[in-house]
């Protein structure tokens, strides 16, 4: 197979904005960043994707964008960009940034101007109507906080589309103005270093609700793909784009539009079969995706920087995803997702939080970890919203947890302060001097996992099992073969692998020290909660 970087890449996703403060101003920066890489790259990271840091009344966590074209003056100048480019490829780790073009912030230029001249090209760089059609409640996508797709907006004396909050009118990708600048957006930060783009709202973006007359938009995907490519022959594109499994195939094309989406299918039936303790329904979440072209890859992730949603799944088996790890109503979010970081899920289980790390790093695809999953972080349900799992970095046990010498009061956001998962407790600093804390465990399966290129770029299989409650798979490529055995089930047990193409395995990862495997025995032990990955022979 064509050797393709991305397909057996360590992905990190990080705010810049939380990360690392360098001047003690409470905001993160990108020299503080840039000083952290070290951090990373003995991580094992080898790329990062990087929030939006653009120019931005911050009214959605910096998605709201007011000039594509700047770095946030908070977070440093591009020339801090720049240096930080240089310094993340001296250590070999690519960096990919938000393309947020669904939607500008109501303060952009563009905006501005297009509601107060109707005769400026810029009106017509969004979506407005006089008489726009009623809302129906399902297209809502804060649920509780917007009651409408569409603002009134008395100076332009019309109503403009809106898919997120009513600070961010939608722009008219219909528009070939609009194409236009998006390609010159991409054209900048490419010459700038990064690898390619992670789509922000990809449904939304091609999606002709409230758009009149409006093109096929999903061969815009297309030709931003041919564009990217011209500008940079290995940058991708991969799409942020929460959706049934019979509408994935639009985002890949033939191998011609994005290379990479997010598993948002396979994450929710992740934590289904986590709830269940049951290997099937991880199977029936696997067997529920489309094939995808050879160029393609998956992107899995355990939590990202919003809500853990749950919209592709039935409303029962959403109820148990929330009994089981979200029964308050307080770690429930927009009626359809959990606002919580996996290890308060799993209370602090370490069995089980190894447990699914391990799954996220052998699942057909690729890791994505999120900042602060490394060492275990929780969250703060006493702030509003996602900002729940959006606090600082914790760097040390120093004041602010490492993350800025700025008085707590002025942080860009807060620091945990208290109980099992506040700064004092879990920090990197402290775990990097205990040989058993989660920090070091994750160097190990990473520096594993680059060991099996066949779990990210290999043809997968399902093994048959005589236990329920374990699931089996085999990736292969190249005449190689790498199976990963996960005991979803809090008993241990002895597993009988239902063929016979497995019986000579060595063992190359797992939860504990296990004993050398008997060629004549066709039987594994495995621990609760417990782990094994092996070579075969």
């Amino acid at each position: 197979m064509q050797k393709i970087w991305y397909k057996n890449a360590i992905f990190y996703s990080l705010d810049v904005e939380t990360f690392m403060d360098s001047d003690g101003d409470g905001i993160g920066d990108f020299q503080g960043l840039t000083k952290c890489l070290d951090h990373l790259s003995g991580l094992g990271i080898t790329c990062l994707w990087l929030l939006p840091f653009y120019s931005s009344p911050n009214r959605d966590n910096g998605y709201d964008v007011m000039d594509y074209y700047n770095v946030d003056p908070r977070l440093g100048t591009l020339g801090d960009f720049v240096q930080f480019i240089h310094q993340a490829s001296d250590r070999g780790i690519r960096v990919l940034v938000d393309l947020v073009v669904n939607h500008t912030s109501n303060q952009h230029p563009w905006f501005q101007q297009a509601r107060s001249d109707k005769h400026s090209k810029y009106h017509d760089y969004y979506v407005w109507s006089e008489n726009p059609p009623k809302t129906k409640p399902e297209q809502i996508i804060f649920s509780g906080v917007e009651d409408s797709l569409w603002e009134y907006d008395e100076q332009a004396n019309a109503y403009y589309l809106h898919h997120f909050y009513k600070e961010q009118p939608d722009l008219n990708i219909a528009n070939p103005a609009v194409r236009e600048e998006i390609y010159k957006i991409m054209g900048f930060w490419l010459q700038l270093g990064v690898s390619g783009f992670r789509i922000d709202a990809a449904p939304f973006l091609i999606n002709p609700l409230g758009i009149p007359d409006c093109p096929d938009l999903e061969t815009f995907l297309k030709d931003m793909r041919e564009f990217i490519t011209s500008r940079r022959g290995d940058a991708i594109l991969f799409a942020e784009a929460n959706v049934s499994s019979d509408k994935i195939p639009v985002y890949f094309g033939n191998g011609n539009r994005c290379q990479m989406l997010f598993n948002f299918l396979l994450n929710q039936y992740m934590f289904l079969a986590l709830a269940r303790k049951d290997s099937q329904t991880l199977l029936d979440g696997l067997k529920s995706l489309p094939d995808i072209p050879d160029i393609g890859q998956w992107l899995n992730f355990v939590r990202h920087h919003d809500e853990l949603n749950l919209d592709l799944i039935s409303d029962s088996q959403r109820e148990e995803i929330f009994q089981a790890f979200a029964p308050e109503k307080n770690m429930q979010i927009f009626g359809k997702g959990v606002r919580r970081r996996l290890p308060p899920m799993l209370k602090g289980d370490k069995r089980r939080i190894e447990l699914t790390y391990s799954l996220l790093f052998s699942l057909p695809g690729i890791p994505l970890l999120r900042y602060g999953e490394e060492i275990g972080m929780g969250e703060d349900l006493s702030l509003e919203g996602r900002n729940s799992v959006r606090t600082v970095m914790q760097w040390s046990d120093a004041l602010n947890g490492g993350f800025s010498t700025a008085s707590s009061d002025v942080l860009t956001r807060p620091v945990i302060k208290e109980g099992e998962y506040g700064y004092k407790q879990v920090n990197v600093a402290d775990q990097q001097r205990d040989r058993n804390s989660l920090i070091n465990w994750m160097e190990h399966i990473i520096r594993i996992r680059k060991q099996c290129p066949e779990f990210g770029s290999g043809k997968w299989q399902i093994i048959e099992t005589d236990q329920p409650c374990v699931f089996a798979h085999c990736c292969e490529l190249e005449g190689e073969s790498a199976i990963a055995l996960h005991n979803l089930g809090d008993r241990s047990c002895t597993v009988t692998l239902k063929s016979d193409e497995y019986n000579h395995l060595i063992d190359i990862f797992g939860d504990s020290q296990y004993e050398p495997l008997d060629v004549n025995l066709p039987s594994i032990p495995i621990e609760a909660y417990g782990y094994r990955w092996f070579r075969v022979r």
